[in-house]
């Protein structure tokens, strides 16, 4: 009767937890009610899964807040009590593996936090009397309590009471079960005489040094074998314990532990005695041949050292300049771009000063004009080109998957037809050989064959002369484009000074209205031309002072005379630029 009552309430507990309507502190208060009531069916509870609601409930969550911690150390209390008693039957496995070790870590954070308030020092001690019911009856949690980070918050605690609570916790552990240490592996072992030796080292309290005092001989009793080798590794425990722990009220136990410390180490063999110095004896010999090795490499490493700073260094160097000369470079150009804009400015302006104020606003107007006409050509010119090579990426793209095909398609078509054609007839000779006739035939073809396919093999000294030859070629090309090149940039250059000269001539102010500084600018900065305009536009004068009868007759003589002849040269060779005597 009373097995079905209690399966009734564990189902509707169970149905209750499963309502999303309750809160998480309104589902702790209900487990506590609950488990009070069903805590003799801690079976029936695991395998309904109550324990793990509880489980999940005890597991901090940041972003569930913090409620009733009273409530919470009592589901704690409770939830280890029923896992204490439990009989997880097929389900051991997963009992042992997962419940145990979740529950484990959520009573030390609940620890953690609770050590951190002031005011819940019973709900701490109520936390840990938990953990040690958990560790008297489940020893392999050990190893997880003393690696946990929450463990370790804990241990850190500058409270004396919560050190002598943890010590105490393991001393009572250790008093339960005399099994208790034997059922730990060597580093868990280890990991509890660091505990206790580290309140030894840390703490000045008499009470937390006597409990671990009280822990390190509780454990050498049960387990002297496997406990006095781990505490030789401890070097200075015994003389801390004589200088800091002597007259404490437990000199009795300290001397105890001080003794046992000793004899163990007054008990070694001479036998490892005699290994360690050969051990030493090796150990030496190879670390001194180890430094001879070391300094006899020394200088080569130090050299190869040296070398590689010195090339690292010669590179950023390098590098360095390169950019200082790109950056110099860069403003060098940008400054004859200034000013090269600046004396264009210059020049246009002057050329407006020049002329009528009614021209003024057609000339803008044209060269707007041409702005414009210059930014739409380069625009199209760039909107062709994109369109052209969109167009072209795309022919290829089509041409290269056509010959993709087509290559396909042939090879199939040569393979086809190669399984069409007979086998060719064996090529091996009767065993009478070759006739004669035959073998003027065969040789008539080879020779037919090499007259028409000579071989393309070439000696070393002919492949020198043609390569030798074909430099000459190449360079006395490069040479003459270079040439033309120049030529032609000649050509461009006069041809653009000579449509300016014959622009600014076109554009000249009549002489009545010219002025001085208008006829200055038509004065050329050649003095070789000044001389021969000069030249020139005297003799015209002499030839116009000359009276009508003198320039009848022979005109090459009159010209020849008073030094007219030059001039159809002289505009020649300046290329339209002299206009005067026409």
């Amino acid at each position: 009767m009373e097995l079905v009552q209690e399966e009734a309430l564990v189902s509707e507990l169970k149905r209750k937890l499963e309502d999303e309507d309750l809160n998480p502190e309104q589902k702790v208060l209900l487990l506590n009610d609950a488990l009070n009531q069903t805590l003799t069916a801690a079976s029936l509870l695991y395998r309904s899964g109550v324990l793990s609601h509880c489980v999940r409930l005890l597991t901090p969550d940041p972003r569930r807040p913090h409620g009733n911690w009273s409530a919470a150390a009592t589901l704690a209390v409770l939830t280890s009590s029923c896992c204490v008693g439990v009989d997880p039957g097929p389900q051991s496995q997963a009992f042992h593996r997962l419940l145990l070790p979740s529950l484990m870590d959520a009573l030390l954070s609940l620890a953690s936090q609770l050590m951190r308030r002031a005011e819940c020092p019973s709900l701490f001690r109520q936390v840990m009397d938990s953990v040690g019911w958990l560790l008297r009856s489940h020893t392999c949690l050990t190893t997880q309590v003393l690696s946990s980070v929450h463990y370790e918050h804990i241990q850190m605690c500058d409270d004396v009471t919560v050190s002598l609570l943890c010590v105490e916790m393991w001393v009572q552990t250790c008093t339960a079960s005399r099994d208790f240490l034997s059922e730990l592996s060597n580093d868990s072992v280890l990991l509890l005489l660091n505990e206790a030796v580290g309140q030894l080292a840390v703490s000045d309290d008499p009470s937390v040094g006597g409990a671990a005092v009280r822990l390190i001989l509780l454990m050498a009793n049960q387990q002297e074998l496997q406990v006095q080798p781990l505490l030789l590794r401890f070097k200075g425990l015994d003389s801390l314990l004589d200088k800091d722990w002597k007259g404490r009220g437990f000199d009795q136990e300290v001397n105890r532990l001080i003794a046992l410390i000793q004899s163990d180490t007054r008990r070694r063999p001479q036998v490892c005695s005699e290994r360690e110095r050969a051990a030493c004896l090796i150990q030496a010999a190879w670390r001194s041949f180890q430094t001879r090795r070391r300094v006899k490499n020394l200088n080569r490493a130090v050299s190869r050292l040296q070398r590689r700073y010195r090339a690292r260094r010669r590179w950023q160097q390098q590098q360095k300049e390169a950019q200082q000369w790109e950056e110099e470079l860069r403003y060098q150009v940008c400054v004859r771009r200034q000013q090269a804009r600046r004396a264009f400015h210059q020049k246009q302006r002057h050329l407006l000063q020049l002329l009528p104020a009614d021209q003024v606003q057609p000339y803008l107007k044209e060269c707007e004009c041409r702005a414009a006409v210059l930014i739409q050509s380069f625009w199209r010119g760039f909107r062709e080109r994109q369109r052209y090579n969109n167009t072209t990426r795309h022919a290829l793209k089509q041409q290269q998957a056509a010959r993709t095909l087509q290559r396909a398609v042939r090879l199939f078509l040569h393979r086809r037809r190669g399984a069409l054609i007979p086998p060719a007839p064996s090529l091996l000779i009767g065993q009478r050989g070759l006739t004669d006739s035959r073998r003027l035939e065969l040789k008539r073809q080879v020779e037919e064959h090499i007259s028409l396919h000579p071989s393309s093999h070439v000696s070393h000294e002919e492949c020198q002369r043609l390569h030798e030859e074909a430099q000459q070629l190449l360079l006395s090309a490069l040479q003459g484009v270079e040439q033309r090149r120049r030529e032609e940039h000649r050509v461009e250059v006069l041809l653009a000074h000579t449509h300016t000269q014959l622009e600014l001539l076109r554009e000249a102010p009549p002489l009545s209205v010219v002025t001085t500084a208008a006829a200055d600018s038509f004065l050329s900065h050649s003095s070789l031309v000044a001389i021969r305009a000069r030249d020139s536009h005297n003799a015209v004068l002499q030839a116009e002072r000359l009276p009508w009868w003198r320039t009848m007759g022979d005109t090459a003589g009159g010209v020849d005379m008073f030094g007219l002849g030059p001039l159809p040269e002289l505009e020649a060779e300046l290329g339209g630029l002299f206009v005067g005597g026409e």
